[in-house]
């Protein structure tokens, strides 16, 4: 045990991370030049095209280090988005140490200091790596400054490199062998294996990614899920080597991959203990908390058939994300669907991509809202996150919404624009303070649902892209919350209900008209789209109807002649009005669901 060392690349968005993973894989001679190429580890497209990472990876690595002896180095890659924390999490518990990126140029940012109090709650050992030496304007010096101030780790320890050159990589192993600490644990002891990841293969079943704390691991064994209960044979243990490597054993203090043959996907939960079911553990792993979800949509199939396949596909995509959480949901509007929380927009936006490419499927979705807190007369209290259920406003005591503490990073020159979008945005005791020379860091508590759409693109256009952003849940507070419903020729359609801050309900329900005005055909008769909160309507546009010219047979003669004719006109269309109803096509739901910066574009 003393030659395994487990340790994952943690760091703010965009510092680098995959690229020095790719360079640690390449010097170990862990995979043929052939076989190369650029962010090996991030295997799914959607990672390659928008160049982050959503899913941590991991990898065994070979290496002999300068004193003659070979090392199994265990490596996690994990994304550096905010909202993929919870992989960062999962992965922090199966290591010892964690590597700490900073990007040489842009110096300590917010995600930075999350991940170092992350690595610090699980007693690991950090190793601060400053990245992108090479870039013209690195300033290394200010840099090392940074982390002895706002990280209080020290900056001679830190290892200078360049992944894209591959400078100082021989350095970086050499400090990953002498700095970072060996597993403890026993191979005598009962099983006790962290599952931190799984994936699913077609052939194969569910794959399983443990970290062994105790214990030994072989082909045969009967082990037992302590969280779910669920027992399965062993069929097959090996290493990561970015294929699978079939090994006759795995003992305390490896990373490997575990198949049983796992068929069903719906017993599986990440941060769960495998042990024997002969010996079982005392205990499970400490540590594991679930994700809760902050942001809620509901997604409908484009096609109501699809509605079996939109059930397997998001089943599939529960086990390779855990914080996925789902609810049958059904609209009058749009048919049966499911209610979805996720832990951010980012992660909305993820999977809605991965099931239109990996399953095929045109997807509608809801406009995104969070959840509330409803103190009713009587002072019961209910949750709610989906307007349909938002009770009759006649009967509501109070309603709480959620607050973040956002953390923004931000050049000194930018400062006053960041405070004015925080105080657009509802914040309150907004502070600032000096990080280093012409660095601030800006602390708001800001309600979640305002960060919601645009915040993030705001801020990065505002301080042309050196802004960075990161939160924390922190309580809920009294809100004035509203409904606004739209009502199309004065039928509520459901699917467009939303709640929001009863200052922003009027340019929003504004914003919906307007964008269903659009798309709506036109009809024989007027239509009246509205934006009303309970009966009160506080937004409208209208749908002009076609007109036929009736009088155009009429020529000279009495005025009265034409007069007769368009109020026959007139009546015919008020009859037709009576009777008829709009067909909102699924055109418009799409197009009013759009996201604002969509609209932008478009």
């Amino acid at each position: 045990m003393d030659h395994i060392r487990n340790f994952c690349i943690i760091a703010h968005i965009d510092h680098g991370k995959s690229t020095l993973a790719d360079r640690l894989i390449q010097r170990c001679g862990a995979v043929e030049a052939r076989d190369f190429r650029d962010q090996i580890l991030d295997s799914m497209d959607l990672e390659r095209e928008r160049g982050i990472t959503i899913k941590a990876n991991s990898v065994t690595l070979p290496y002999t280090a300068s004193d003659g002896r070979t090392y199994e180095l265990n490596l996690i890659d994990t994304p550096g988005h905010v909202d993929f924390s919870h992989e960062v999490r999962r992965s922090l518990m199966s290591c010892e140490g964690a590597l700490l990126v900073i990007d040489a140029s842009q110096g300590v940012e917010a995600q930075t200091v999350a991940n170092l109090y992350l690595a610090m709650e699980f007693n690991l050992q950090v190793v601060p790596v400053i990245n992108k030496i090479d870039l013209p304007s690195a300033d290394v010096d200010r840099v090392m400054e940074e982390i002895d101030r706002d990280l209080a780790l020290d900056p001679f320890e830190a290892i200078q490199v360049s992944a894209k050159l591959g400078t100082g990589i021989d350095d970086l192993l050499e400090a990953i062998v002498a700095k970072l600490p060996p597993p403890d644990g026993d191979p005598e002891k009962p099983l006790r294996a962290l599952l931190f990841d799984a994936q699913y293969d077609a052939y194969r079943g569910a794959v399983l990614l443990v970290r062994l704390l105790d214990g030994t691991l072989r082909a045969g064994t009967r082990v037992r899920l302590m969280h779910a209960g669920a027992e399965h044979k062993v069929e097959e243990v090996g290493y990561q080597r970015l294929k699978r490597v079939p090994a006759s054993e795995l003992s305390a203090g490896e990373v490997g991959y575990v198949l049983a043959g796992i068929k069903t996907l719906s017993g599986l939960a990440v941060g769960d203990t495998l042990t024997e079911a002969e010996r079982p553990a005392a205990e499970p792993v400490p540590g594991y908390r679930e994700a809760k979800p902050v942001v809620f949509s509901s997604i409908y199939p484009m096609e109501t058939n699809d509605y079996g396949d939109l059930t397997k596909a998001l089943e599939k995509l529960k086990l390779n994300d855990t914080s996925l959480i789902y609810e049958k949901d059904s609209s009058a509007a749009l048919g049966f669907g499911f209610r979805c929380g996720f832990l951010g927009l980012l992660h909305l936006d993820v999977i809605q991509e991965r099931l239109e490419r990996e399953y095929d499927l045109s997807l509608i979705l809801s406009a995104p809202s969070v959840r509330y807190r409803v103190v009713l007369d009587g002072g019961s209290e209910i949750y709610i996150d989906n307007p349909t259920f938002y009770p009759d406003p006649a009967s509501i005591k109070e309603v709480f919404e959620p607050y973040i503490k956002a953390t923004i990073m931000t050049p000194e020159r930018y400062l006053g624009t960041v405070m004015e979008l925080c105080r657009e945005r509802r914040g309150v005791d907004t502070t600032f303070s000096y990080l280093a020379a012409g660095r601030m860091e800006v602390t708001s508590q800001i309600p979640l649902a305002e960060v919601l759409f645009d915040f993030y693109d705001r801020l990065k256009s505002l301080t042309q892209g050196y802004g960075s952003f990161d939160y924390e849940i922190l309580d809920y507070r009294l809100g004035d919350t509203v409904k606004v419903d739209i009502l199309v020729n004065s039928e509520k359609v459901d699917a467009l209900s939303q709640l929001v801050h009863r200052e922003s309900a009027r340019p929003r329900a504004l914003k919906y008209c307007e964008r269903l005005a659009k798309t709506i055909p036109r009809q024989q008769f007027k239509i009246a789209i509205q934006g009303a909160i309970g009966g009160q309507i506080i937004a409208r546009t209208t749908i002009n109807p076609y007109r036929k010219d009736v009088t155009a047979k009429c020529y000279g003669g009495d005025i009265t002649r034409k007069r007769k004719l368009l109020e026959k006109q007139k009546e015919g269309k008020k009859k037709m009005k009576m009777v008829g109803s709009v067909e909102i096509p699924q055109a418009a739901f799409v197009a009013v669901l759009r996201t604002e910066d969509d609209e932008d574009e478009g």
